[in-house]
């Protein structure tokens, strides 16, 4: 009597553990609505661009970056709802767990490629020489090249709008794809923390009391 069995033991330290977690923290919410906020931004300004020219590739206008991100933190959000079990016990919180933790590392690849486009179209587009060719702008870098390559956009009202506007949204799609990245590697590293945090070393430091494990 009065005696405590080790399983009840065990079992109130988790809860101590997991007890703040059941609530408001079992998944840091901040991250899935930053992924979704970023999502549609990125989306939103490669729609902005495709409205400048219709020319531009789907490397130029990423917009297949914002709506895989938009996915992400839509999983993010429901692995927030999933019922907290220690050790991903539950079935459905693992595989939301893998699956949020397999398409973070992947958006931060993305990221990592369409900075990569955006910084190079910038730096290209910046030094661009335009020149009005009936409906649509033909550019260069260098016009006293004869057999220079030019650039071709179509249906675009004045070639300042591919010089200024244009390089503007490369140059705004690399800063929200620098932080995209981010993003992505921190929900990563947080699942992977959640999963990892807690090891025990096995060091007594008296009566081998299964209540006296001491966690480093």
């Amino acid at each position: 009597m009065g005696q405590k069995h080790p399983s009840d033991e065990d079992e109130g330290r988790n809860k101590a553990r997991d007890g703040p977690r059941g609530s408001v923290c079992r998944f840091p919410l901040l991250v899935a609505l930053l992924q979704l906020l970023l999502g549609v931004a990125v989306a939103a300004v490669a729609f902005l661009m495709m409205a400048v020219t219709p020319s531009l590739h789907a490397r130029e206008a990423p917009h297949w970056a914002g709506i895989s991100l938009c996915v992400v933190s839509i999983l993010g959000l429901v692995l927030y709802c999933v019922t907290y079990r220690p050790d991903e016990r539950s079935s459905a919180q693992f595989i939301c767990t893998l699956l949020f933790f397999t398409l973070c590392t992947v958006g931060l690849v993305v990221s990592v490629l369409v900075m990569a486009f955006a910084g190079y179209h910038y730096s290209q587009s910046s030094m661009f020489t335009c020149e009005r060719v009936g409906a649509g702008c033909t550019c260069s870098l260098d016009q006293s090249d004869p057999i220079g390559r030019t650039f071709t956009y179509e249906d675009v009202g004045d070639c300042e709008e591919i010089t200024g506007t244009l390089t503007m949204y490369f140059l705004l799609q690399v800063v929200l794809n620098v932080i995209q990245a981010l993003v992505c590697a921190v929900g990563a590293f947080l699942v992977w923390k959640d999963r990892y945090q807690f090891f025990f070393a096995g060091l007594q430091t008296g009566p081998p009391s299964p209540g006296q494990w001491q966690k480093v």
